[in-house]
């Protein structure tokens, strides 16, 4: 099985999951359709199925076309997304056999209310986690809530550090400069940043990103740390009662230099 990122947009990663077994091709987040359909063109590639994350038009305005013009499933929540035919929900398992992969269907509430993302354990795991989490950031909160978006994120976390995490926007670089700003003695930040502005100078995705990565680099990923939290508790101006209101202050605080 293979990943590839199809660059949409000034930075959406659509993508796409390939198996060498097939020509069948399963995407994810396909915000415009003329992106998709030049790749099958070019590869020869057969388009199966159509995975969306969230209801946000980047994500998903190329998916009715695509399914119409193919004849491919499209999984994601019942809710809001018209171009869905399978409705999914968390716990749910879905298989492609053709591409060779098992995912399971998460719940990552927060970006959106009824975000989902898809783990499957293949190799040292994945996670095409929509806007849920960026490398070195997370998504901005639209009808969910910090506190779900919290938990979502303390979910993605938990999974062992070499799980590859796919998000799509190139945000890294610019999340990366909030990072040093909340954390300036953090030297693992300003290490991956000069190793980001080289990839990106190259034209060269910085994602897949790992957990073990996102640990090290994430301020929202550090909701326990007490240096950040004096720092946030500058920001906001009052005593941070505990690490879920912690993620929401840095969240606010990021918001407000944006």
């Amino acid at each position: 099985m293979q990943i590839t990122p199809l660059l949409a947009f000034e930075d959406n990663y659509i993508w796409v999951i390939t198996s060498q077994q097939s020509n069948a091709v399963v995407i994810v987040d396909p915000g415009d359709a003329d992106v998709v359909n030049h790749y099958l063109f070019q590869q020869k590639r057969r388009l199966l199925a159509i995975l969306l994350t969230h209801h946000h038009g980047d994500h998903t305005q190329g998916a009715e076309e695509l399914a119409a013009q193919h004849n491919a499933r499209v999984y994601g929540h019942k809710n809001r997304i018209a171009a869905v035919s399978h409705p999914v929900n968390e716990g749910e398992t879905i298989t492609f056999n053709e591409v060779d992969l098992t995912i399971t269907v998460w719940s990552t509430p927060g970006h959106t209310c009824d975000h989902l993302s898809y783990y499957s354990d293949h190799q040292d795991g994945l996670l095409f986690c929509g806007d849920t989490l960026f490398s070195a950031g997370c998504g901005r909160i639209f009808d969910g809530s910090a506190l779900t978006l919290y938990q979502s994120l303390t979910r993605i976390a938990a999974l062992p550090a070499t799980t590859k995490l796919y998000p799509t926007h190139e945000y890294t670089l610019a999340n990366l400069k909030f990072a040093a700003i909340a954390e300036p003695n953090n030297h693992a930040i300003n290490n991956y940043r000069n190793n980001v502005e080289k990839l990106i100078a190259e034209q060269i995705p910085s994602l897949p990103t790992t957990v073990a990565t996102e640990l090290a680099v994430n301020p929202f990923l550090h909701n326990s740390d007490i240096t950040l939290r004096r720092r946030a508790e500058i920001f906001c101006n009052h005593p941070i009662n505990g690490d879920a209101e912690q993620f929401a202050v840095v969240r606010a605080w990021k918001d407000s230099l944006d």
